[in-house]
C-alpha cells in the first residue's frame, strides 16, 4: 500500500496546541500522551537505529515509532506478531463473525465510565454467547471464541461494539465429542439480544447501586435512582442489535478477516482526503444508506475531539478470549478439539511478523547494525530515511 499524502500526525502538528488550550481543562492526561505520541512517531525524537544491507552493504537509518496503540502508524507489526501467534491455535472448522452493539444512549455514560463499562459489555456478552450455546434448545455446546472491542463508527463517534469470532461448532457438555453447528446458521440473533440486554442492564443496576458510577455534566441527573431507573426502564424496550454475519470458512480466511478488526484504530491515515482552512476530510462509509462511500469534513478540532473519544484506559485488554480459548485452559481446549477433529496444529503459518524494508539500492534484506539516541540522530551523516509507513521499524 502506497505511502498516505495526509496522516493523523500532521493534522495534530498544525492545531493540536491550540486544541490543547482550548480544551485541556475538559480532557486527561492519556489524551496529551496520545497526542504527544503520534506528533514524535518516526522522528528524531525517539531515535532511531541504522540498518545495513547484508548484500551491497548500502547505510540508511531508520527512525523508531512510539508504539502507542492509539497511534495510526504502528499497528502494523503489532498485528502481523499477533495474527502469527494466533495462526496456530485455529481450528480446521468454519468460523461466524457475531457483533454485540450498545444502543447509543449508553455512549455519554460509557465515555465518563471507559473501564467499568467497556469490561461489563465485554463480559455480559460473552457470558450471553456461553449460555445461549449451554442451552440444548439451542445448541448444547461449550464453545470458544475471541472478542475485540472497537468505540467507533465510520464518522468517528462514538459506537461502542465487540467483534467476536467464532469456530462453527463446540464441545458437548461432556467433553465426549465435537459439535458441528449449521454452516448457515450459529445461534439465534433474537435470544442472544434479549438476554444480552438483560444481564447488561441488571449489571449496570448493580453497579449504580453500589455508587460505582461516575455522572458528571449534563449526566448528573441521572445520579437520582428515579432518573437512572427510567433510564434503564427505557433501554431495557429498546431492540438491542446483534449482529451474525455470514460464515467464512478455512484458517487463512480466518486470518484475513482478523487482519482487518484486530488492531484498528478509529481512524486510518488512508482515510484522509484533505486538510485545508482548518478542516479535515475523510473517507466513511454510510452504512444507514446502503453502504455507500462519503467525504465528512469536520474543523480540525472537532476531528481531534472525535479522534481522542477512543482513547482507551490505560491497561485496559481490547482483545479477550474466552470459554474454550480462555487464555488458563486455552491450549488443553484446543487440544482436545484436534483430538476429536482428527487435525494438526497448523505448521505453516501464513502470517508471519513485518521485517525489516528491504535494501533500496539493490532489494537485499537490511539488517540492524546499530541503535541511535535521539542526540545522535541531530548529527547523524548518514542519509536518513523514513521506513514504510505501513510497518512499524522500532
Amino acid at each position: 500500500m502506497n505511502r498516505p499524502t495526509l496522516e493523523v500526525a500532521d493534522i495534530v502538528r498544525t492545531v493540536g496546541n491550540s486544541f490543547w488550550e482550548k480544551y485541556g481543562s475538559r480532557l486527561a492526561w492519556p489524551h496529551r500522551k496520545v497526542l504527544d505520541a503520534i506528533v514524535r512517531c518516526r522522528t528524531t525524537a525517539l531515535g532511531g537505529h541504522l540498518d545495513q544491507c547484508v548484500r551491497c552493504g548500502h547505510q540508511a537509518i531508520s527512525y523508531n515509532s512510539c508504539r502507542n496503540r492509539h497511534c495510526p502508524r504502528c499497528q502494523g507489526n503489532a498485528r502481523a506478531r499477533w495474527l502469527a501467534a494466533r495462526s496456530s491455535e485455529l481450528l480446521p472448522v468454519p468460523y461466524f463473525h457475531i457483533v454485540f452493539t450498545l444502543p447509543h444512549e449508553f455512549s455519554a455514560l460509557i465515555l465518563q465510565n471507559k473501564r467499568l463499562l467497556y469490561d461489563l459489555l465485554f463480559r455480559t456478552s460473552a457470558a450471553t454467547l456461553l449460555e445461549v450455546a449451554r442451552d440444548p434448545e439451542y445448541f448444547g455446546a461449550e464453545i470458544g471464541f475471541l472478542g475485540v472491542l472497537h468505540t467507533w463508527g465510520q464518522n468517528l463517534q462514538h459506537h461502542a461494539h465487540i467483534h467476536y469470532i467464532v469456530p462453527a461448532g463446540g464441545l458437548s457438555l461432556d467433553g465426549s465429542r465435537w459439535i458441528d453447528s449449521s454452516h448457515r446458521f450459529f445461534l439465534p440473533v433474537k435470544a442472544l439480544s434479549k438476554i444480552f440486554r438483560e444481564k447488561f442492564c441488571d449489571q449496570l443496576r448493580e453497579l449504580f447501586q453500589h455508587d460505582r458510577l461516575q455522572f458528571h455534566g449534563s449526566l448528573q441527573q441521572l445520579a437520582l435512582p428515579e432518573a437512572f431507573s427510567h433510564f434503564l426502564w427505557e433501554l431495557g424496550h429498546k431492540d438491542w442489535v446483534v449482529y451474525a454475519k455470514p460464515p467464512f470458512g478455512g484458517a487463512d480466511h480466518v486470518l484475513n478477516y482478523l487482519a482487518r478488526y484486530t488492531h484498528r484504530v478509529a481512524i486510518s491515515n488512508h482515510r484522509l482526503v484533505a486538510f485545508e482552512n482548518q478542516r479535515v476530510s475523510f473517507r466513511w462509509k454510510d452504512y444507514a444508506h446502503g453502504s455507500k462511500n462519503k467525504i465528512m469534513t469536520v474543523p480540525a478540532d472537532e476531528f481531534l475531539r472525535r479522534y481522542l473519544l477512543h482513547v482507551l484506559p490505560k491497561g485496559l485488554v481490547r482483545i479477550r478470549h474466552f470459554g474454550l480459548f480462555a487464555n488458563r485452559c486455552r491450549a488443553a481446549s484446543l487440544q482436545r478439539c484436534r483430538s476429536l477433529l482428527g487435525s494438526e496444529p497448523r505448521l505453516d503459518q501464513s502470517v508471519t511478523a513485518a521485517s525489516q524494508p528491504p535494501c533500496p539500492v539493490c532489494s537485499g534484506p537490511m539488517m540492524m547494525v546499530q541503535r541511535i539516541t535521539p542526540q545522535d540522530l541531530r548529527y547523524a551523516l548518514i542519509p536518513i530515511r523514513q521506513p514504510p509507513r505501513a510497518l512499524d521499524s522500532s
